[in-house]
């Protein structure tokens, strides 16, 4: 995500992602059939209301693995009202009685393979779901839940994530989004692959992850149908609908897919075209710092509305109206797609990676520019924060504090000054080794930091203390990386 300068230093952002594992193996008694009923001495139970993520316990699901959503929605912009009918495909990893999902919208129907399942409705956003006979672990099941509502009129933790008007929508925002519009297992550690189809007024168009499978019209609808073959965590999964300029392309084999709202004034309609368009040379200069893009397409979107941040969404980040001088904030999205989105963060306290290096990537672009070096942006940023920037441990911000600026410029420091304690060789396999071995699923601050140990062979303890852990301003030192 990225969020609106500073007067004082290019900004934030943020983002990020990750696949939860089976941690439960079939045993000799397991059924054969979800339908059948486990015999063995421990009766099934329910999922847990969350995966238990320090900041946001509720977030997520226990007992279930999603593989795959099928997101079938019709948008009413007239009404802002939304219905939908979502098959998760997803794999128990206990014996369930019962399951949870994460969705604000009212439930009218659940079915699980095919047979009416109970549900209620709790927490706000918690959806329990009941099966007539328990799942079994490790055997897939289909869970098709229909629903409807108006999501800009629903609120979860005390906000409302729905960005719409009557002309234009865009499901955008972190940490929490799709329980606005699908029923989700909504927390980083749980990666699926996706098919999004939206049903809009006919002359409206919708732009989602990954590739435009088909259009449909019948009547005065049209259903647009978009895939992402590359599994995604839930908060990265979008759709933009409205009257939109699209243009489209390949670039070395990468296939391309950009929008600019129709409503903008013309000169900011074109003015954001022209820097979307820049996407593609983009990702090629940070394939030479990160490795191999990590997806199979790219794009953006430029909405009408105003978000107040931009969102790096899985290989189709969103932006509010771009102008000149503002790559920038494209360097910013697109280095989320390998800092966040291919490599998710495994707890929201850990935020600091995904934004750091975004952050960083940013500084390195303006280095390699020839504006300035990174090493020099951080040299004048340590010089010139305030005291009160260095009282938050960007290690563990808190949930009020995740999107903070000092989670950005301080952790965009912490990258640049372990490139200077650990040199630029050690640094650059750092990374590439990091991405290369963590792509498509999540990871931790402690295990970054344990990577980068081994890979310079030095001992970062309290480099990584003073860094990320402790609420004043590191001192000018070598051993902090900033002599």
């Amino acid at each position: 995500m990225t969020r609106p300068p500073s007067p004082r230093t290019p900004r934030p952002l943020a983002a990020a992602l990750a696949t939860l594992a089976l941690v439960v193996a079939l045993g000799p008694s397991a059924a054969a059939h979800p339908g059948v009923r486990h015999t063995g001495l421990a009766d099934p139970g329910p999922g847990s209301a969350g995966v238990g993520d320090p900041y946001f316990p509720l977030d997520g699901n226990g007992g279930i693995d999603v593989q795959h959503y099928d997101v079938r929605v019709g948008y009413d912009f007239e009404q802002g009202r939304l219905r939908g009918r979502t098959t998760l495909t997803l794999v128990p990893t206990q014996e369930l009685s019962s399951f949870h999902l994460d969705l604000v919208l009212a439930a009218s129907e659940v079915t699980v393979d095919g047979v009416p399942a109970a549900h209620r409705r709790t927490e706000g956003h918690e959806l329990v779901v009941r099966p007539a006979a328990a799942l079994q672990p490790g055997i897939p099941v289909e869970v098709e839940v229909t629903y409807a509502g108006r999501p800009g009129r629903e609120r979860y933790r005390g906000a409302s994530s729905w960005l719409a008007d009557r002309h234009e929508v865009v499901t955008m925002n972190q940490p929490h989004m799709a329980p606005w519009w699908f029923p989700a297992n909504d927390h980083p550690t749980d990666k699926a692959t996706f098919d999004v189809s939206v049903r809009v007024p006919r002359g409206r168009q919708v732009v989602a992850n990954g590739d435009l499978v088909s259009r449909r019209t019948r009547g005065a609808t049209a259903t647009w149908h978009w895939r992402a073959v590359e599994p995604m965590t839930t908060y990265l999964a979008f759709f933009a609908a409205g009257r939109f300029d699209v243009e489209r392309g390949v670039s070395d084999g990468l296939p391309w897919t950009v929008a600019v709202s129709s409503r903008l004034p013309r000169a900011e309609r074109r003015a954001s075209m022209r820097m979307l368009r820049r996407t593609p040379a983009i990702l090629r200069r940070l394939e030479r710092d990160l490795g191999d893009y990590p997806f199979t397409s790219t794009g953006g979107v430029v909405t009408s509305l105003d978000p107040g941040f931009a969102l790096e969404n899985q290989t189709r980040p969103t932006y509010p109206v771009l102008t000149r001088g503002q790559e920038w904030l494209l360097v910013h999205e697109l280095a989320h797609q390998w800092f966040g989105d291919s490599v998710a963060i495994a707890r929201w306290r850990d935020i600091w990676l995904n934004e750091g290096a975004a952050t960083f990537m940013e500084q390195r672009h303006e280095e390699l520019r020839g504006v300035r070096t990174a090493a020099d942006w951080l040299t004048r940023t340590h010089a010139g924060a305030p005291d009160s920037f260095w009282r938050l441990a960007i290690a563990d911000p808190g949930p009020r504090r995740v999107f903070d600026d000092a989670v950005y410029v301080r952790g965009g420091m912490a990258f640049q000054a372990l490139r200077n304690r650990i040199g630029e060789e050690a640094f650059w396999t750092l990374l590439r080794t990091w991405l290369e071995t963590r792509r498509g699923g999540y990871a931790t601050s402690e295990e970054f930091e344990a990577l980068a140990a081994e890979t310079s062979g030095q001992d970062l303890t309290d480099f990584f203390r003073v860094w990320l852990r402790e609420p004043t301003r590191p001192a000018a030192t070598q051993e902090n990386g900033l002599i």
